[in-house]
């Protein structure tokens, strides 16, 4: 399994892994609704506020995951959020996912990020360092139509500590009913 950063010249493999991923577990209407926000991910994102991150096996693009700049205007922290991800559906259960949103943290920890936070499964997320946290800890950008999936981790030496501000996201995820 290689792991690799960007996706410059990998945008339509990238799109078309999202698109079906989603198309095959949420129906027609998510996996449209997802692909264009990918799309819009990539072609509308300041490379300083987006990280892909893709896994391959022997070749072939089996996971992708974004991570974007979610900015506290009152919080020095940079901070990114982990939406969307998807592993290839015949490839699923397989630690794919979980091994490349580790790669990724990784990586966010090189370039100096301190919090990553996510919107999802805390069963799932969990796995790989994720806490569930409420509004008093990081408000959303939107309401959450599912609080209990709203999470974080710290990716400094210390512990998670309250943001402040109100978080302003990227154009393609200012979206609330990505929400």
């Amino acid at each position: 399994m290689d792991f690799v950063s960007g996706h410059i010249g990998r945008e339509r493999d990238i799109f078309e892994l999202f698109s079906a991923t989603f198309t095959v577990s949420e129906g027609a209407d998510e996996g449209e609704i997802i692909g264009k926000f990918v799309d819009d991910l990539m072609t509308t994102t300041a490379k300083k506020d987006l990280f892909a991150f893709s896994a391959y096996d022997n070749g072939s693009l089996v996971g992708g995951a974004f991570f974007s700049r979610l900015n506290y205007e009152q919080d020095g922290r940079k901070v990114f959020i982990l939406s969307p991800m998807a592993v290839k559906t015949d490839r699923q259960k397989n630690g794919i996912g979980q091994k490349l949103i580790a790669f990724g943290l990784d990586e966010l920890r090189g370039k100096g990020v301190d919090v990553a936070i996510t919107y999802g499964d805390p069963n799932y997320y969990s796995k790989i360092g994720f806490r569930e946290i409420t509004e008093d800890t990081a408000q959303a950008p939107f309401d959450l139509s599912q609080p209990e999936g709203w999470l974080a981790q710290s990716l400094t030496e210390r512990d998670l500590e309250p943001l402040f501000g109100s978080p302003v996201c990227v154009d393609a995820l200012n979206k609330p009913d990505l929400w």
